[in-house]
């Protein structure tokens, strides 16, 4: 099974997650500026998109 991780340390979380908008399924979620995106995996492709999108790295495929 694919799917896709949060390394919160990895997120700055200062403010609002740009791969929010890159998600074609609206599977990722904030609840403000200063915490750490969260994948609703009931939405989620695991297409990848914001692992490439995301700078700090936070967001990671894993396999298996």
């Amino acid at each position: 099974m694919n799917a896709i991780r949060i390394e919160a340390s990895r997120c700055p979380q200062n403010h609002f997650c740009p791969v929010i908008n890159i998600c074609p399924s609206g599977a990722i979620i904030q609840k403000s500026p200063f915490s750490a995106p969260e994948i609703d995996y009931s939405k989620c492709t695991s297409c990848g998109k914001c692992v490439r999108y995301c700078g700090f790295g936070a967001f990671n495929k894993v396999i298996g």
